[in-house]
């Protein structure tokens, strides 16, 4: 997406993947049209060429639901990589888009980080994985983390006795991380990887 759409732009965009998503068809325009109260099925037209020129929907000419999403509608972010090892700076930036229909709950607190490093592969993470995260600011003893340190991030296990925490890597050759303050992005619930 080139420019980002404008508050009205994007209510329509939202609503046209809601309806895929809740229907599993595309709205018509006076559906479009009903929801947002419009009276002419023209000012439609305009949002949905505005759409297209920005690249997120095609329209079908000649078809009553016409309109195909260029974006996947159930996908979750992929915001940039995450190291299983020494932490690093944490950057934000959206990479890519992963269609999970089926897998993870559609959330719009669910993200995807790539695994850099090799600090977790006792848990089975390796590096090149899609760490599927649940944003919380809490985690239980033993769970997989996403956890952040100033502005540093890493992927660990939480680990509490009393009222010590610390991050735990599943990998010998790495020590623990106790002397730094951290707080918890994340819980990673889920891993995607490639062959």
């Amino acid at each position: 997406m080139k420019e980002q759409l404008t508050a009205k732009q994007k209510k329509v965009f939202d609503f046209i993947k809601d309806h895929i998503r809740s229907e599993n068809v595309p709205p018509t325009v006076r559906e479009i049209a009903a929801r947002f109260g419009y009276a002419s099925p023209g000012t439609v037209q305009d949002y949905l060429r505005i759409l297209k020129d920005r690249g997120l929907i095609n329209i079908k000419k000649n078809f009553y639901r016409g309109i195909e999403l260029l974006v996947p509608a159930f996908g979750i972010p992929v915001l940039g990589r995450i190291r299983a090892g020494a932490p690093e700076h944490a950057v934000e930036d959206i990479e890519e888009w992963i269609d999970v229909s089926g897998l993870f709950p559609r959330d719009n607190d669910v993200f995807a980080l790539r695994v850099m490093g090799d600090s977790m592969e006792g848990s089975g993470i390796m590096e090149g994985d899609l760490a599927v995260v649940k944003k919380q600011p809490s985690a239980g003893n033993n769970d997989i983390v996403v956890a952040l340190m100033e502005d540093e991030a890493t992927i660990k296990r939480f680990k509490s006795r009393g009222n010590n925490v610390w991050l735990e890597p599943d990998n010998p050759r790495y020590e623990p991380i106790r002397e730094r303050a951290f707080s918890v992005i994340g819980k990673v619930v889920g891993i995607i990887r490639n062959y």
